[in-house]
């Protein structure tokens, strides 16, 4: 990479864009992979990246409200806690 340099070459940004694009769900790389522009790619990736935030925030209200259910004292509850450790 560009470390140093003030410009990052083209070469560079490709092999950051196919990177970037490795990293998405399958899906997503279907409908990136026909060598669209980097801007598509950027959408793709924010859109996903917005997706994990909220499956993230869903799965997390949900384990309140499991917690919230179980009495702390409980198996159940300790081996919750020791799977957030």
């Amino acid at each position: 990479m560009s470390s140093g340099r003030g410009r990052i070459t083209d070469e560079e940004i490709n092999e950051l864009i196919s990177k970037l694009q490795a990293l998405l769900p399958e899906s997503s790389r279907r409908r990136t992979a026909s060598r669209s522009s980097a801007s598509k790619l950027l959408k793709e990736t924010c859109g996903y990246i917005k997706s994990l935030h909220q499956e993230v925030d869903d799965l997390s209200d949900r384990l309140s409200e499991l917690m919230s259910t179980l009495d702390d004292n409980s198996p159940q509850a300790e081996i919750i806690r020791s799977l957030l450790r």
